[in-house]
């Protein structure tokens, strides 16, 4: 049987976890691992505004990857006969209106949630309420996914927490920053391509980008935990952690550079 979980739980949870008033903070959530969420996305959302105020930020990915090219294989097993026609007439991306791809009905509820804004990333965009949400969103340029200049990397800029709540570390975005820093002889890049709206009109259209898959994030999470840098906290029938991002990045760059091949 599921545990019920109220927003206040959630509440008490973030606050022991240490999540404060005017933090910014990255949200990454899965609401079946915590059990019977009463409120649903809804709550969780309440709850996280409730606790940083209007005076902090939150952040969370919006990412809408099915945007991109059928040979990336984010569109099943499409003939490859077919794949002209998705790249002819899948929707541009909308900030208002494109949908989340697996990101969680919290994610999802929270791009629309009222005052969120949402980057212009077509496949990986994230979306931000608060002081800082234009500083975070803006000038998402289509090949710097996750490096400086990104939305990740203003995210360590402001000394920003990342919470999981009831998800592991490879659901955890900002080390894909750490990719992006880190030198490592695998270390390249690909083509990817993406449906746009330029000037009023819907394009297809390609761009260079660092190929990222964390593999090793699990890995490189485990590590970090065993530093002790992370608060751990039930919650429900899961457990929500909390961290500061410079310090996960940091460690996972020089874990990187380490470790792979």
């Amino acid at each position: 049987m599921e545990t019920l979980v109220l927003r206040s739980d959630i509440e008490r949870a973030l606050r022991e976890s240490g999540l404060k008033r005017g933090m910014t903070v990255m949200v990454h959530t899965s609401l079946s691992r915590l059990g019977y969420v009463v409120g649903g996305a809804q709550s969780v959302i309440e709850a996280l505004i409730a606790c940083v105020g209007e005076e902090g930020t939150i952040v969370m990915p919006a990412q809408s990857w099915k945007n991109l090219d059928p040979e990336e294989g984010v569109h099943g097993d499409i003939p490859r006969a077919l794949w002209p026609l998705i790249r002819e007439n899948w929707p541009a991306y909308d900030r208002d209106i494109t949908p989340t791809n697996t990101m969680g009905a919290v994610a999802e509820m929270f791009r629309r949630w009222p005052g969120a804004l949402r980057s212009d990333h077509p496949a990986r965009s994230v979306a931000a309420w608060g002081r800082h949400s234009w500083e975070v969103v803006r000038d998402h340029d289509l090949s710097n996914i996750f490096g400086d200049g990104s939305p990740l990397s203003r995210l360590y800029d402001l000394d920003a927490r990342v919470l999981l709540l009831g998800v592991g570390y490879d659901k955890n975005t900002s080390l894909h920053l750490a990719d992006a820093r880190a030198e490592y002889p695998g270390k390249h890049h690909c083509t990817q391509a993406s449906a746009v709206l330029a000037d009023g009109v819907r394009k297809w259209v390609s761009y260079e980008t660092l190929y990222v898959d964390g593999e090793d994030f699990c890995e490189i999470g485990a590590a970090f935990e065993r530093e002790g840098r992370v608060t751990v906290r039930p919650l429900g029938d899961g457990q929500i952690r909390l961290m500061r991002q410079r310090e996960l990045v940091d460690f996972a760059v020089a874990y990187i550079e380490a470790n792979r091949g």
